[in-house]
């Protein structure tokens, strides 16, 4: 082993802005942080969205600790924004980070009576901690659902995690599956990119709201009312949405049966329109029933029709891919997410934090900039290791 329990650093795992954020705010109570990322350079998920893709959250609302997002990145990060200022801000707080370093497996130990944590790691490394840190990510493992006869379908599946940009599908017909923000992004990517057909499968009708109105952006509304009673949300957002979004039930895309903060709760975040509105009104988007099966050349949808696209991309989301790696701590509900979140710790787990697992309404950027603090000061309390 590389390390003794009592000098040990603070592993952070992910170099992502969850992880930076906490090793910086370890970093500023006096607490050694380590950043160990798989890839070789920080913000790696980032690098790989695709090239539309611009932030819902305003830059001020989407710093983290001890760094402004610098004015010049405009009001809306674009994806390469979002990588640059990641790497200014690991320069900028000057983090110890370690890449091509992938932890496979957290298992507790105790040394000289103190508990703490080994990390188990590429290279055959045994690294010891007081602490562990896991970022890893909110989309970490692409999800394809096993539809049936998908394997057997000779045209062109991929995830939306391997989507770039329109161009090698100018002149394709394009089926979209999946309708939150990637979705939605994706499918007015295409429209506006020259495919010669986009469609866009809907299992559930999304509550849609526009980005900004008036100047206001919708993620301040999400911060104020994310603390009042659910009811009153619903019927607020209710009234909100009739106001400022046209009704496109006529054109396959009915307003939502239950209110938009129930569906927050359930794990359901509004899109946010920045296109798909006027693209299914012009009909450059056309929304149908969800995927049922692959059968024959074609795509069956739950309303018995059949449709035959070039191409399938699948915005079906993530899964955190926490199972290897501390799936047996009993530290993950029955979706593999973390009980815990954030400064809390299980009693089985103490000294054993996630960060970045949520999505909440008032902006992701926004909850991992304050889980940091809360985060460091946890750790610089139960490990003693601040200065």
């Amino acid at each position: 082993m590389t390390d003794n329990t009592l000098t040990s650093p603070v592993y952070v795992i992910g170099g992502g802005p969850g992880g930076l954020a906490t090793a910086a705010a370890l970093g500023r109570l006096g607490v050694r942080a380590v950043v160990l990322e798989k890839s070789d350079a920080v913000g790696a998920s980032w690098r790989r969205h695709y090239d539309r893709l611009e932030l819902h959250t305003t830059r001020r609302l989407s710093a983290l600790p001890g760094l402004p997002v610098p004015r010049r990145y405009g009001r809306w990060l674009g994806r390469d924004d979002v990588v640059r200022y990641l790497e200014e801000y690991a320069e900028h707080h000057r983090l110890e980070t370690v890449t091509g370093v992938e932890v496979s497996r957290v298992e507790p130990v105790e040394r000289a009576g103190v508990p703490g944590w080994l990390l188990r790691a590429t290279g055959g490394r045994e690294l010891l901690a007081r602490a562990v840190v896991v970022a890893t990510g909110y989309n970490h493992t692409p999800y394809v659902p096993d539809w049936a006869g998908r394997d057997a379908w000779g045209g062109e599946l991929l995830h939306a995690g391997h989507y770039r940009n329109a161009e090698p599908y100018a002149g394709r017909d394009v089926l979209v599956v999946g309708v939150g923000n990637t979705g939605a992004d994706i499918a007015v990517d295409l429209a506006e990119g020259g495919a010669s057909r986009v469609r866009l499968a809907v299992r559930t009708p999304p509550h849609i709201v526009r980005r900004s109105t008036a100047g206001w952006p919708a993620q301040r509304s999400g911060i104020l009312v994310r603390r009042l009673p659910r009811p009153v949300v619903d019927r607020v957002a209710r009234v909100m949405c009739r106001l400022s979004v046209p009704d496109l039930a006529e054109h396959g895309l009915p307003r939502p049966e239950k209110g938009l903060y129930t569906r927050v709760r359930e794990g359901a975040i509004p899109v946010q329109d920045v296109g798909l509105v006027e693209a299914v009104r012009s009909g450059a988007v056309e929304p149908v029933a969800a995927v049922d099966s692959f059968e024959d050349g074609k795509v069956v949808l739950t309303d018995g029709s059949r449709i035959a696209p070039d191409a399938v991309i699948a915005a079906t989301g993530y899964r955190r891919g926490l199972t290897e790696l501390v799936g047996h701590l009993g530290v993950l509900d029955e979706r593999g997410r973390p009980r815990a979140h954030g400064r809390r710790t299980l009693p089985g787990a103490p000294g054993l934090h996630f960060t970045g697992y949520t999505n909440p309404i008032s902006g992701t950027l926004r909850e991992i900039a304050l889980d940091a603090h809360r985060i460091a000061k946890a750790v610089a309390r139960t490990t003693g290791t601040a200065r």
